[in-house]
């Protein structure tokens, strides 16, 4: 797709200053842009990327508008439009049309829906318009996938799971798994517990590839709409993920644990289980989150690296730290009494 920059500034808004007529048929970065592709500019430190780039055009903030005579779109949040160009130049186009004679399919399909080789579909399934299941992908009895959702390959939805409206759900990802639920017996062995919830994922979710979402014990697992997952991100049985939030890699929920809206968590963090998050809380990566989180703000729990003969030494006085801290209250409560007999 190529368009003018006036053409995108019509559809996207923003303010076009120098030639409008400029055609663009991509994005890419300002250090390798062409004379077809824009680039953007979202902070003055990328002044020199700036100047020195061969785009056709760039998107820039007001502060950087008179910065570059290259045709551009002034807008307020630049890293966000260009996203938005990026949809707009490259839409999602499904490779499948129609149902391929390979697949099973036992429930009934709207017309628009498109079924890839050797995927199953099992009964009483609901299935909406636009709907695309790629190769191999299994959807279990009683589940429903809401319109424009878009399935990669070996998909596995298990039964009675729902998944909302414009959602994508990435290669090998699992929904509706059994959670990891067993009650000891006293010979040190473990009984099931069936796992009866459900997985209930709203609108706009996307699920990174291999990630895992188990069924509720009892309760259901929620992910509400507008949540991202990157990849490898495991969410447990009666875990409630709040809207828009935003989990990277690598990541992992204990069972019953409740994430608010609009938090945003670092790669391979972990929330312990019955742990609860409040809303627009931000988590450093490898954060480990062991009691509830009240305040919105900043969490980090990661100790930063150090050259290691440092750790080797600070390691050493961590292992001694609840013996010095009660030399510390002694010292101190020795402190109090010379003080009261000065």
């Amino acid at each position: 797709m190529a368009l003018s920059i006036q053409e995108i500034a019509a559809q996207l808004g923003g303010e076009v200053r120098g030639d409008a007529d400029v055609t663009i048929d991509q994005v890419a970065p300002l250090e390798r842009a062409n004379g077809r592709e824009i680039g953007f500019v979202a902070h003055p430190k990328y002044l020199k990327a700036l100047q020195a780039t061969s785009a056709a055009a760039v998107i820039v903030p007001l502060a950087l508008a008179d910065s570059t005579d290259l045709p551009r779109i002034v807008v307020r949040d630049p890293y966000l439009y260009f996203a938005q160009v990026a949809q707009l130049l490259n839409p999602v186009v499904s490779p499948y049309r129609g149902v391929h004679p390979s697949a099973v399919v036992q429930s009934t399909l709207p017309a628009s829906a498109a079924v890839a080789p050797l995927a199953f579909i099992g009964e009483d399934c609901e299935i909406g318009e636009n709907v695309v299941i790629g190769p191999g992908c299994m959807i279990e009895r009683g589940s429903s996938i809401g319109e424009g959702t878009l399935f990669h390959a070996n998909v596995v939805v298990y039964a009675d799971s729902s998944i909302g409206a414009r959602c994508i759900l990435h290669a090998g990802c699992e929904i509706g798994s059994d959670g990891f639920g067993f009650a000891p017996r006293r010979d040190g062995s473990w009984e099931k517990i069936p796992q009866i919830g459900r997985v209930l994922i709203g609108d706009d979710v996307e699920v990174g590839a291999n990630c895992t979402i188990d069924r509720g014990a009892l309760d259901d697992t929620v992910i509400e709409s507008g949540v991202k997952l990157d990849n490898m991100v495991h969410i447990a049985h009666n875990c409630r993920i709040g809207e828009n939030s935003a989990i990277a890699g690598q990541s992992g929920m204990a069972g019953s644990s409740t994430i608010g809206k609009r938090v945003r968590i670092g790669g391979q963090s972990g929330i312990l289980g019955h742990i609860e998050v409040c809303d627009d809380v931000v988590l450093s990566g490898r954060s480990l989150i062991s009691k509830s989180v009240s305040e919105k703000g900043v969490y980090t729990s990661t100790i930063a690296s150090q050259p290691h003969q440092e750790w080797l030494r600070n390691t050493v006085h961590l292992r001694h730290l609840d013996e010095m801290a009660n030399r510390l209250r002694a010292l101190e409560k020795k402190m109090k009494e010379l003080e009261s007999k000065a």
